[in-house]
């Protein structure tokens, strides 16, 4: 009997990717602005070649970005991108349609609900309290808890083991099959592939279930 559901965060619970695009287009055209000679077409390959080599959740890519671009940090510049980017973020930090009332459904079942995030605790519940959800979960588990990364199933049974619920009573509920679905099973957790949240076009998830819509988990459930 499922007695908990566990969630990744990003582009599981919140669009996490249309959030960074949005958020650097407009940081692009602040520091385009502000003087910066490029096209925002060619300023975004340059970002996100640098978010490949630096992690998604690196927090000096403006740095970076105009180190490679002019060659120093201009701080005029600097400071309208990261503002701007901060305005954009708070605007498209949103939970999925649906996310809400689902926590809710859950809740009323008598459901333990919990986050298992490779985003660093400061930026999980950043994302969490500006969409308004964090009092919905009982434990949350993030890089800074454990410094391992998905698929180790380390960040999963810290997971079990603060939400005290057996792993085979678990439902865990993810994006990407070589991290959420493999770490989860390797806990002892069921799995739910959350379909529309991925990115990379994969057909076989090696996942339990798999869902079209968060709406679908109730019928997991």
């Amino acid at each position: 009997m499922i007695e908990a559901v566990l969630f990744d965060l990003d582009n599981t619970l919140i669009d996490f990717m249309l959030m960074k695009r949005k958020s650097c287009e407009a940081a692009v055209d602040a520091m385009v602005s502000a003087g910066l000679k490029i096209s925002r077409r060619k300023a975004m390959d340059i970002l996100f070649d640098l978010y490949g080599e630096k992690g998604i959740e690196y927090n000096r890519i403006f740095q970076e970005f105009l180190k490679k671009t002019i060659g120093k940090i201009d701080y005029k510049i600097l400071a309208k991108g990261v503002v701007a980017y901060r305005k954009a973020q708070i605007a498209y930090v949103k939970p999925y349609p649906g996310t809400v009332k689902i926590l809710l459904r859950l809740k009323q079942k008598g459901m333990k609900l919990g986050i298992v995030s490779d985003a660093p605790s400061v930026n999980a519940w950043i994302r969490l309290v500006e969409m308004g959800i964090e009092d919905f979960f009982d434990v949350i588990v993030t890089l800074s808890d454990t410094g391992k990364e998905k698929p180790s199933k380390i960040p999963f049974l810290e997971a079990v083991k603060k939400i005290g619920v057996k792993p085979g009573n678990i439902l865990f509920v993810g994006d990407r099959p070589g991290r959420d679905i493999k770490g989860a099973k390797a806990a002892g957790m069921k799995t739910v592939f959350a379909k529309y949240g991925n990115l990379e076009g994969i057909k076989k998830s090696g996942a339990d279930y798999e869902i079209e819509k968060i709406e679908d988990l109730l019928k997991v459930v």
